[in-house]
């Protein structure tokens, strides 16, 4: 009998280090890594470039249809995968403060849901993988052998945040990104389906006032049996 793939799921709330201690980890274990969040934001990019209602949960879906969301699992790409919306590759638009605005309000939606995480799961089945997001020890992957759900103070978290995008050329007002920050919590937390919660058999890890170095290296520690 063939034995199971090692999936590690990390579940958090926005800016609490998902991405960078999932990559790190991903890196040293020498797994495919995936931020779920990324499918999420290319639907949020679709719906603004067309104009779809946010709130429009069968159009949301309909442009699944007309345009899938792909993840093309690349080892030579900064993370490990590229976002495909139909033919377009999205990079630098699921960033983009309309798209980080309204995705809360996209991935809210049941249907929505259903469909992405059907492929979530698809990558999951070719092998090892770290996977990121918001329901991943809940619902994508509830039999995921390690599941970590990492959480840090709403001053750091605005802090990386604010950090992060200034690195990438945005400038952005703290108290504006602080309201922003608290309001996608509430949104997550809520949310009719899925809501963000760690899982039962979730290892919490609060990332305040360590490295993302630290983080990883404590999740690798479960993986190995350190």
């Amino acid at each position: 009998m063939k034995e199971a793939a090692t999936h590690i799921a990390i579940d958090g709330p926005a800016a609490s280090g998902k991405t960078t201690v999932g990559r790190i980890v991903a890196h040293r274990l020498r797994f495919l890594y995936l931020d779920t969040g990324a499918m999420y934001r290319a639907l949020t990019y679709l719906a603004l470039r067309s104009e779809t209602d946010l709130d429009n949960e069968r159009a949301l879906v309909r442009l699944c249809e007309y345009d899938p969301i792909r993840v093309k699992l690349d080892l030579d790409a900064p993370n490990g995968y590229r976002v495909f919306a139909g033919t377009q590759e999205l990079g630098a638009e699921l960033v983009s403060s309309s798209v980080t605005s309204g995705v809360s309000t996209v991935a809210a939606h049941p249907l929505v849901r259903e469909r992405l995480v059907m492929e979530q799961r698809a990558i999951a089945a070719e092998g090892p993988v770290v996977m990121a997001g918001r329901d991943i020890g809940t619902v994508v992957l509830p039999h995921a052998q390690y599941k970590v759900f990492l959480t840090a103070s709403l001053d750091a978290r605005v802090t990386r945040r604010r950090e992060e995008l200034q690195a990438s050329g945005v400038n952005v007002d703290a108290h504006r990104l602080r309201e922003d920050i608290e309001e996608r919590d509430r949104l997550d937390q809520t949310r009719a389906t899925s809501p963000l919660r760690p899982a039962a058999d979730a290892t919490t890890i609060d990332s305040t006032d360590v490295t993302a170095e630290e983080v990883a290296g404590k999740i690798i520690g479960m993986v190995l049996g350190a």
